[in-house]
């Protein structure tokens, strides 16, 4: 939940951001040695015990307070460390002249339901953009049943994907195909090529 926008974490019920910390892990291995000037992970300790935290971590007092009481953990080439998502943590900064930090970033999560079956949502959102893009123009939908449909249709979480093609630009997370619908639609772009963007996102994603 942490890679979202606070408007999007506050349609989530607050069992959801009680249990999503429990059913997630987030973890990684090191691949060289970090020592604490090389800026390996911050972490506040018991931080993830507070409930709205995943609001609060946006907030400046709280940012105040982390960097004043923040610990960190030198890191040896093979260690790992995981932890409660929910802890409040950040990257360090690399004050060394000598180390590049590298390590690979681990999360394990169960808290988002998935079909069995491999759906190709690629493939539903192509389909349905055209009579999305012509109920938007002659107004026979309402915004928020287009919204519907293209949750129940294009892909909504943005991970896993290959970070080094597709980085989060503009936010935490990169974009997701319901992003790019929702800018086709409102953009008004033909359905050809919104199906380009769609192709062109899918291979950016790909390892």
């Amino acid at each position: 939940m942490g890679f979202q926008t606070e408007a999007e974490i506050a349609r989530f019920p607050a069992h959801v951001h009680r249990l999503s910390p429990i059913l997630t892990l987030q973890g990684a291995v090191a691949h060289v040695d970090m020592p604490v000037e090389s800026g390996p992970t911050l972490y506040l300790p018991y931080s993830q015990t507070f409930e709205p935290g995943y609001f609060a971590w946006r907030k400046s007092e709280f940012r105040d307070y982390f960097r004043s009481h923040h610990v960190q953990l030198p890191l040896a080439k093979g260690d790992a460390v995981f932890f409660n998502p929910a802890l409040f943590h950040a990257a360090g900064s690399n004050v060394t002249r000598d180390v590049r930090r590298m390590a690979n970033l681990l999360q394990v999560s169960s808290a988002y339901g998935r079909a069995m079956e491999a759906i190709d949502r690629g493939r539903l959102a192509v389909a349905l953009y055209p009579v999305l893009r012509a109920a938007r123009r002659a107004s026979t939908m309402k915004a928020e049943a287009i919204d519907r449909v293209i949750a129940a249709c294009a892909e909504g979480y943005a991970f896993p994907t290959n970070l080094d093609r597709d980085p989060p630009l503009a936010g935490l997370a990169p974009p997701r195909q319901a992003d790019l619908m929702r800018k086709a639609l409102a953009d008004g772009c033909e359905p050809e090529e919104f199906a380009v963007a769609l192709r062109t996102h899918a291979v950016k994603r790909q390892t």
